[in-house]
């Protein structure tokens, strides 16, 4: 059987490929995606708040964003995509990055790998919000009370990324303190 990808349709972002009897989606011009974990030494886990048409509902994330997506920005560094990502999306600045995991976001549809980075010793410097045609919501929440805010929005017909929920483990589970 031919293992050769055969583009089906490409958009302005989007190239639609099939692969023997799978049809599935490759993002153009991005090298990879990062998501980050990002805690303030209060015990805080920055989380975003955002309108997504394809679920037409606002959705609670991770700050997030593409790497090597822009105009000289080939070749990108993870770490560096994130500090850029964080900083335009939620207006803080991270003194430490490190990488926590690597892995597909939706292996059935996308060819997608996301690398979630944890963010530590922040410094707010802006409001964030994202850049000209976001309109990013930046929450704060104490991880003591991450699962209580979870809910809530669930209640008030919101849906949470499942990144989020990982995210919370490694914020909990990793020393996010001073060394």
């Amino acid at each position: 059987m031919d293992d050769t990808p055969v583009v089906l349709a490409e958009g302005m972002h989007l190239r639609f490929m099939r692969k023997r009897t799978w049809e599935y989606v490759d993002r153009l011009r991005v090298t990879d995606v990062v998501g980050i974990v990002a805690v303030t030494d209060d015990d805080k886990l920055i989380l975003v708040e955002q309108y997504r048409p394809p679920v037409d509902k606002n959705v609670i994330e991770l700050p997030a964003g593409l790497v090597g997506d822009e105009p000289g920005q080939t070749g990108e560094e993870l770490l560096a995509a994130a500090c850029r990502e964080l900083q335009e999306e939620t207006g803080y600045f991270a003194g430490e990055l490190s990488i926590l995991a690597s892995g597909p976001i939706s292996a059935g549809l996308s060819s997608e790998v996301i690398t979630l980075i944890l963010a530590r010793k922040l410094r707010k410097l802006g409001p964030g919000g994202g850049v000209d045609t976001e309109a990013i919501q930046v929450h704060e929440v104490l991880l003591s009370e991450v699962d209580a805010r979870l809910m809530k929005w669930v209640t008030e017909d919101k849906l949470v990324d499942l990144k989020v929920y990982a995210a919370q483990h490694f914020a909990l589970t990793r020393d996010h303190g001073d060394e």
